[in-house]
This record gives C-alpha cells, sequence and structure tokens, in this order.
C-alpha cells in the first residue's frame, strides 16, 4: 500500500507541527509550508501530492485566492484541497467549496473526521 502524500499550507508552524505529527502517526507523508506563494511554487513542481490542506485564512495570499490558482495549475488540475479554517462561521463552508475546495474542516481539526476525508480520496 503506498502512502498518500499531503501538503499542509499554514502560516501557523504549531498548527502544521501537531497535524504533521498527527499524520505521519497514521502512515501519511506529509510536506509543509507556511506560506501560499510557497505552496505553489512547490505544487508547480511537484505532482505527486494526493491531497493540500490549506488554511484559508493567511497574510499576503489565503485560501480563497490560493486555491483557483492551485487547481489552474497543469501538475495540480486534479488536486484534492481540503480547506482548514478557524473561523467556522455561518456560509464559510460554501465560500471555501465555491474558491474550489473539495472539502472542508475547521479548527481544532477533528483527527476522526480529516481521516476519513483524505480515506475517501
Amino acid at each position: 500500500m503506498n502512502k498518500k502524500r499531503l501538503l499542509i499550507i499554514d502560516d501557523d508552524s504549531r498548527n502544521i507541527f501537531a497535524l504533521v505529527n498527527t499524520l505521519k502517526a497514521r502512515s501519511f507523508e506529509c510536506s509543509s509550508c507556511l506560506s501560499a506563494e510557497e505552496a505553489l511554487k512547490i505544487l508547480a513542481e511537484d505532482k505527486t501530492f494526493d491531497a493540500v490542506l490549506i488554511d484559508m485564512m493567511m497574510p499576503e495570499m489565503d485560501g480563497y485566492e490560493a486555491i483557483p490558482l492551485i487547481k489552474e495549475l497543469p501538475s495540480q488540475e486534479s488536486a484534492y484541497v481540503i480547506a482548514v479554517t478557524a473561523q467556522a462561521m455561518k456560509g464559510d463552508k460554501e465560500k471555501c467549496l465555491e474558491a474550489g475546495a473539495d472539502a472542508y474542516i475547521s479548527k481544532p481539526v477533528d483527527v476522526d473526521k480529516l481521516l476519513q476525508i483524505l480515506n475517501e480520496i
């Protein structure tokens, strides 16, 4: 069985640390970066990610701006993007899906729910 490869994009290194450790313990291969700009560079060169988890609220370029750009990359046209947000306000899920996310999860991340999403891809 091949490990699923994930790219985690979050401007808070504590969130990255928690997600990476949780997912690696469950046999996922994780890479991470602190900005959408950096993620776009990584994704332009590497088409082997099974999913991208992106924090929706980041400085400079947020997830709403980044998701369409990710999906436009030739190497990522079928990328599975999971929007992650601490806001969890009414309408956020719909807004994330309209931006091109394939799934949505709020912080603090419910690991069981995240695993369910990841196991469906």
